[in-house]
Parts: C-alpha cells; structure tokens; sequence
C-alpha cells in the first residue's frame, strides 16, 4: 500500500482544523457580539472588522510604495468615487479611493470600503463613463457586502471540501493506488472551485446590477459599463498570459455583456457631460507611469503632430513630460497659454506652479499658487502645491497654517498628514510635528506608532495648554481602540524634544 506524504496529511489536517475553528468560532459567537440586525455575513466579520482588515492591506500597499501619491491623481479619483458612493444606500460605510502604481488593468475592491484603482485600467478606458462604471461595479461589491459573504461561504463549504480530500487520500490508500488517492483529490478540489466559481458569478451578476443603478444615478451613462466589458473582452488573447488581471477577478463573458447591455438600455438617463478633469488625469497619469529609462516626451512627439491640432488634454500631458524630462522652461510657456486659455481649470495653475518651481522661479511659482488658492478655496491639490513652494522657498510657518486650514475641514491622507509634520517641524513647531506624525500612523494603521509619537509631543517643553489638552485627548482615543491584549503602559518619551522623522 503506498501511505500519502506526511506533509500532505499535515496540511489537509491543518486546513481541517482550520475550518473547524472557523465554523465553530461562529456557532459559538456570543449574541452579545453579534450585530442587532443583518445578515450572517455580519455575523462573521462587522463593518468595523472589514475596516480595520482592508486599512492593513493598504498600509501594506503604501509600504511597498505601490499607492501613488499625487495630489491631483488623488483628489480626481475620490471625487469620482464620493460621487458615485453618494449615490449608495449604506450611509454606514465608509469609501476610500486610491490610485495604484501598476500598469495592468484592474481594480478591486478591500474590506472596509477600500477602492483600488490601477493606473492601467484608468489608461485603458477611453470615457469618464467606462471609469464610472468600473467604480460604480466595485462600489457595489463593498455595499453587498461581498467579502464578508464569501468568507462566510467558505466557512461552511471548506469543512466538506477539506474533508472529501481526507476520504480521497484514505479510500485511495486502501485500496492501493496512490493515482485513485489524487483523482479524488482533484474531484474534490474541482468540487470546491466550482463552488466558488458560481458564487463568483452570483457577485458579479449582483455588483452589475447594482453598479448600473448608481451609475445613472450619479448622472452618468451606464452603457459605459457594458461598453469596458466589450474592451476587456477583446483584450482577452488565446494565451492565459495576455489575459488582462481584471478578466481573472471580473470574469467576462457574452452573457453578462449582453446582461448589463439590456439593463442599461432600460435606465432613462440623459448623461452629464464629460469632465475636463477626466482627460487632463489620463494624461497626468500617462507621463507618471512612464517606465523608468524611457522618454515621455517621445508619446507625444508621435501623438501631437501639430499642436494647434491637438486636444487641451495632450498639451497639458506634453508639458508634464517636458517637466519630467528637465526641461521646466519649455513647460511653463505649455501652461501659460493654457491657463490663459481656460483660467477654470486648477490643474492649469498647480502644473504652472510647479513648472516654475522646478525652473527655479520660485517668486513665480507662489505668486500663481497664491493667486489660485483664492481661485479655488480649499482645494487639496492647489494647497498642498502650494505648501510645497512655500517650504521650498523658506516659509514653513505660512505652509504650516494653509494646511492646519485645511485639514481641520478636509481628511488628509497619511502622505498629506506627513507633509504636514514635516512643516511643522521646519517652523519649528515640534510638539505639533509629533502630533500629525501620529495622525500619520493612524492612518497608516499603526497605533502603537501613533502612541509613540503623542508621548514624545507631550514630553515637548512649554506646550501650551491647548496642546497638552488635545494631545492627552487623542492618547486617550487612540488607547481605547487598541485590543485589550496590546500593550496599554504608556510609552517612555525618554528621548525628549526629538524631532519627529
């Protein structure tokens, strides 16, 4: 009798006993820890949960650098993705919307409302409807609850799965042939892909329906879903390794093309025109993701023959490659004449500004930032742009005061909470760079951080008392939503008035 592996038993055991604990971690839930209402997805992971899981999956993300940082990138796609998930029915859930550093075409959707966008399938997309639409199919995922009801599918099948692949190995053994032992391994697991394939497809269906719902709610037109469908289809080559990221997660087929098609044609919409910001992003997003070694000038040397003939949006995406290629000069006469062709559009101001920064014209660069802070109260994009030169040009405290302004009404992202220490800390505010280094862990998802960092701002020297206030608060806050087994001693500061780093 040939006996199966020793590792194999082991890790079919394990995964047993995995399931084991799983569904019995669920059965035995204390009904005080369960929600009041909801489905039995909630019951296995609450909307704090899925929150806490996708904002350790981004913290992983933005370690590994993969999150593009940019402030004009960044404030395009949240306000497409706030947009659309007004629209949404759950005023309990949370959305974050982000841009990824990845040439493939996919999106995807994390626990907790997190909206990942790579900056290939943005590229890919030739309407701000298409792009719509695939937010719109994500967004729907997260407000179905999707994971959460995966995971609790799986909680009930893997048992039954794992355990058919035990009964395979030992009737296989008894009887002798280890190939009867590895077919019923392989009927077992088809069994189990099988399963999760037509969950899968039961998601997809439903994230269409209720994407389709949104999208024309927001104004947008929903053919554009059905219409990227028909684009990924065409893209799916005879080879799995042409077959685009998105097709593996999202698959594709005729069926569900003609689906959403046929809704969308029920849908009474007359669409919202296409917005500026939308062109002049695939173009921004164009020259930044240019691979390292290659010239983004040369993209637009074939694309622009001549310039009168070219779109605002190529002009724009032209001048951001001469920025990038060193010639700064050349982009600040491209951003002139489009400013003074259309003054409404921050990009306009913000890429001038920058040109003129980098060109070493720094009196400049403030002058157009000031001009278009007044233009554009409060935007993220013109601030931070704006802070930037300030700092650059020696006037950390005003960049210290424009982006407390604006962050006491707006929520930054960690990088944003960054800049914003760093600021205080070139004007020479400490205690109030340790503090927003701690906002900057918190968001990061790194608590113990964050605690680190309001001891050292507390053990500053002459804080007032405000500071000492709000900063004992947030400990305070920040304590409490740590797990009761962490670690709740207070963190010797004994490194004093360190600046943060």
């Amino acid at each position: 009798m040939k006996i199966p592996s020793f590792s194999l038993i082991k890790a079919l055991l394990c995964a047993t006993v995995a399931s084991l604990v799983m569904v019995g971690g669920v059965s035995r839930a204390d009904p005080e820890d369960l929600p009041d209402i909801g489905s039995p997805a909630q019951a296995m992971l609450t909307l704090e949960d899925e929150y806490q899981i996708g904002r350790m999956i981004v913290r992983g993300l933005r370690d590994q650098d993969q999150i593009l940082e940019d402030p004009e990138v960044t404030e395009y796609i949240r306000s497409l993705g706030y947009k659309l998930s007004s629209q949404a029915h759950d005023g309990a859930q949370r959305f974050n919307f982000f841009m990824v550093r990845d040439n493939s075409i996919n999106a995807f959707a994390l626990p907790g409302g997190f909206i990942g966008v790579n900056t290939g399938l943005l590229l890919k997309t030739q309407t701000e409807s298409e792009l719509a639409g695939v937010l719109a199919h994500e967004i729907a995922h997260v407000t179905q609850r999707h994971i959460a009801r995966s995971i609790a599918a799986q909680s009930r099948s893997s048992l039954v799965s794992t355990a058919a692949m035990l009964a395979a190995i030992l009737v296989g053994a008894a009887a002798g042939g280890g190939d009867a032992a590895m077919a019923g391994v392989a009927a077992a697991q088809s069994l189990a892909i099988q399963q999760q394939i037509s969950f899968t497809r039961a998601n997809e269906s439903e994230a269409d329906r209720v994407g389709l719902g949104l999208l024309a709610r927001s104004g947008f037109d929903p053919n554009g879903m059905p219409s990227f469908f028909e684009t990924m289809s065409r893209l799916a080559g005879t080879s799995e390794m042409n077959i685009p990221e998105m097709l593996r997660t999202h698959p594709v087929s005729t069926t569900r093309i003609a689906e959403t098609k046929e809704r969308a044609a029920q849908l009474d919409v007359t669409p919202t025109p296409q917005s500026v910001s939308y062109a002049l992003t695939r173009e921004r997003l164009r020259v930044l993701s240019t691979p390292a070694g290659e010239d983004p000038r040369a993209y637009y040397a074939a694309t622009i023959n001549n310039e009168p003939d070219a779109t605002p949006a190529q002009v724009y995406g032209q001048g951001l490659a001469m920025m990038m290629a060193g010639q700064p000069a050349k982009a600040v006469s491209i951003f002139e004449r489009l400013r003074s062709a259309d003054p409404t559009i921050l990009q306009y101001h913000t890429a001038l500004g920058q040109a003129q920064l980098q060109a070493g014209e720094g009196k400049a660069s403030l002058q157009t930032l000031k001009r278009a802070r007044e233009l554009f109260p409060r935007n993220v994009a013109v601030t931070i742009r704006y802070a930037e030169t300030l700092m650059q040009t020696g006037d950390s405290k005003q960049a210290h005061e424009i982006l407390l302004d604006l962050f006491n009404t707006v929520p930054p992202t960690p990088e944003q909470a960054k800049l914003t220490a760093q600021a205080a800390n070139a004007a020479g505010d400490v205690a109030d760079s340790y503090f927003y280094m701690s906002e900057y862990h918190i968001l990061s998802g790194d608590l113990l951080l964050a605690v680190n960092q309001l001891q050292l701002a507390l053990s500053v020297p002459k804080i007032t008392e405000v500071q000492r206030a709000r900063f004992e608060a947030r400990l305070d806050e920040i304590q409490q939503a740590l797990p009761k087994r962490a670690f709740r001693r207070p963190i010797e500061a004994s490194n004093g008035g360190r600046r943060a780093n």
